[in-house]
């Protein structure tokens, strides 16, 4: 069970990167350091030498200023990276190297990680239903952690890795507003919690905590308190029915770095206080994925055709809905561009001062769903121009697909280290 400190990080922005330059799965020639307002060079720099395909830039410093910020906002709970929310090498090596666990949910997730030297007690199998396939690969790797929310899955982990500790997962009663809700799907229901608890002693494996998730992307901070009160009353559950006393409570994901993350600190700060205070020495743990990802990457496309209606401009983009937008549809995401017109305008890229128009931005597909945008104020911008889209790391590529052949797999990532983690402000 990963119950290991975090990892002390250098404050001086030299230090942090040296420390990133030689973290296994990160090459130190291909990081790229950067002014604090350069990523626009950076991306002409890219494009103008690119055979004009989409390409993303990851900052490493984004990602280790918003670790800093998690440790100071919550310094009681281990963060457990969720590998799904996007599982690009680099950000995986960044988050090894900064100190933090992983949330895996799958066989490959976990050889993701144990290939860049991380310890399997830093891994939590965190998916209530698992292959049974996966859960042998977990016994024979050591990743010993892992949730639960029926019989039928104590059953396969009883058969299939009877050395497991257990996280009961309960459903909270308050989605938070998420994005993506998750409760129809998972998690305990009142009424269902003793009687899984007595199963897994009768099984004979040993319920060591409580984990819950309000959903992706929540917007409401209370359902935090809610579901941390409940998790204390099942700590409670487990001792009348003569389990051992737990000592794990995860508290899941749901983070956006920014204001929502400011008041979901606060919550889940006070109501750590009252239900799990530090006496009763319980190890906090949750699974940020979003919280660290999605600002730590920038996706520039480029236009690939164009046609004019009157005061319409619509415009052919080389990734789509099938692609890095999968976001709008699954992850229920609002995409923002702006222009770089290195063809048509490169003595002003960004088109400042000039005449906007209404325009509808396609993918690549031939499927009319492939919509990025409607109603977006662009410039009249010509084939060979770039579109860069700000904040893409979270569901993005992940989820991305190889459909009418375009394949998001191949979307090449250039890392860099900007000044004081602002590389991702495209001024």
């Amino acid at each position: 069970m990963a119950v290991d400190q975090l990892l002390a990080i250098p404050a001086n922005p030299k230090k942090k990167l040296h420390l990133l330059q030689n973290a296994p799965g990160l090459n130190p020639k291909t990081i790229t350091p950067i002014s604090q307002h350069g990523l626009l060079h950076f991306l002409q720099s890219i494009a103008l030498k690119s055979p004009n395909e989409p390409f993303y830039i990851f900052d490493l410093a984004g990602v280790a200023a918003l670790f800093d910020h998690w440790s100071q906002s919550l310094p009681t709970v281990r963060p457990f990276y969720a590998v799904k929310c996007n599982p690009n090498q680099a950000i995986l090596a960044a988050m090894a190297a900064l100190g933090s666990n992983f949330d895996c949910a799958s066989r490959a997730e976990i050889q993701s990680v144990l290939a860049l030297g991380v310890s399997p007690d830093r891994i939590i199998f965190a998916n209530p239903c698992k292959p049974e396939s996966h859960i042998e690969f977990a016994a024979a790797v050591g990743v010993n952690l892992t949730t639960f929310d029926s019989v039928n899955e104590i059953e396969k982990i009883r058969r299939c890795h009877p050395k497991s500790a257990l996280l009961i997962r309960i459903k909270p009663s308050d989605d938070g507003g998420a994005r993506c809700p998750l409760g129809n799907k998972y998690g305990a229901l009142p009424e269902e919690i003793s009687p899984l608890l007595e199963a897994a002693k009768s099984a004979e494996l040993p319920v060591v905590g409580v984990s819950f998730h309000i959903g992706s992307g929540a917007t409401e901070t209370g359902a935090y308190s809610a579901a941390i009160a409940a998790a204390r009353g099942v700590f409670e559950t487990a001792v009348r029915l003569g389990l051992p006393p737990m000592n794990v409570l995860n508290i899941g994901g749901g983070f956006t770095a920014g204001p929502q993350f400011e008041e979901a600190a606060v919550t889940v700060n006070s109501a750590l206080k009252e239900y799990f205070p530090a006496e009763l020495n319980i190890t906090l743990m949750a699974e940020p994925g979003r919280f660290f990802a999605e600002s730590a990457f920038t996706l520039a496309v480029n236009i690939i055709g164009k046609r004019v209606r009157g005061d319409l401009r619509e415009y052919w983009i080389n990734d789509g809905i099938y692609g890095s937008m999968n976001c709008i549809l699954y992850d229920h995401a609002t995409v923002a561009c702006r222009p770089l017109a290195l063809k048509s305008n490169r003595k002003n890229p960004t088109c400042g001062g000039g005449r906007m128009y209404d325009a509808t931005v396609f993918g690549p597909t031939c499927d009319a769903l492939d919509t990025v945008l409607t109603g977006q104020q662009l410039p009249d911008l010509e084939v060979g121009d770039w579109l860069v889209f700000p904040k893409m790391g979270a569901y993005t590529a992940a989820a991305g697909s190889n459909f009418n052949g375009f394949s998001t797999a191949a979307i090449e990532t250039y890392v860099v280290y900007s000044e004081e983690g602002n590389g991702t402000v495209l001024d």
